[in-house]
């Protein structure tokens, strides 16, 4: 049975992010992820993961300058020193939160006559994040996101991303399988889990098209989530959706697994 992940970058949004731990913990959730955590010292994040009892299992690596367009720099040329710095601090903070995972954000690739390029750059600073976490025991994520959400990223497939993975070679590093980004561009989601079983070390969820609760839209996840214990995967499964109203309000799906 999938472990679930509540996604405190969009869930529980009622509430200050500090407050939205423990409005997960008392929603059920045993494990947390979101986006970012550099705003706050990890310190104060770990206290509340201790005072209720949750397990951090994701976050990315700073976006760059968002603003301008960035949303990660560890494919842009020329930025490897930023890409190395970001890389850093989010080992920094996955150890002292106890997290298992960390995305390496890519970036967007503004030309797509420069997409080799980036592709290389992305490659080896991927290397670099991975030997720096591997003797922590900390796995590096990579993610495709569907041109709906983020045009240009170096990423948009699923199979770009196997791809990648597999160039880079190192024994730590996985796809991170978002299935709403999935339907949106590969679809045959049953082959596509059965082509990436063992390159795939998170899930994230969400209704497709309108990226609501996964109770609705055209993904069955009941099938979804048989089917990842079929393949024996053994990671968490993250609720990264909008909810459609107040996010409590939206849980009656979430009954049949809570508190596992």
């Amino acid at each position: 049975m999938p472990k679930f992940a509540a996604n405190l970058s969009m869930m529980f949004t009622e509430v200050p992010f500090l407050d939205r731990f423990e409005a997960a913990a008392k929603a059920g959730f045993k494990y947390v992820e979101y986006l970012f955590p550099y705003e706050y010292p990890a310190a104060e994040l770990k206290a509340k993961l201790d005072q209720y009892g949750l397990k951090q299992v994701l976050f990315n690596t700073a976006p760059g300058n968002v603003s301008a367009g960035e949303w990660g720099v560890s494919a842009i040329p020329g930025r490897e020193a930023d890409s190395h710095r970001d890389i850093d601090q989010a080992l920094e903070y996955a150890i002292a939160l106890g997290c298992p995972n960390v995305h390496v954000m890519a970036g967007v690739v503004p030309d797509p006559k420069e997409y080799a390029k980036y592709k290389q750059t992305f490659i080896d600073n991927v290397r670099y994040a991975a030997d720096k976490f591997k003797p922590y025991g900390i796995k590096v994520l990579l993610e495709a996101l569907s041109p709906q959400v983020k045009p240009n990223y170096l990423m948009s497939s699923q199979y770009q991303t196997l791809e990648l993975v597999e160039l880079i070679n190192r024994d730590n590093v996985f796809v991170q399988l978002d299935y709403f980004h999935a339907q949106n561009v590969d679809g045959n989601l049953s082959r596509l889990t059965d082509r990436l079983k063992g390159k795939f070390a998170h899930v994230q969820i969400a209704s497709v098209p309108d990226r609501h609760e996964p109770d609705e839209g055209e993904i069955n996840y009941t099938y979804i989530f048989n089917k990842l214990d079929e393949v024996g995967y053994d990671g968490w499964v993250g609720c990264e959706y909008n909810p459609r109203g107040k996010t409590e309000d939206g849980l009656v799906w979430f009954e049949a697994y809570k508190n596992k």
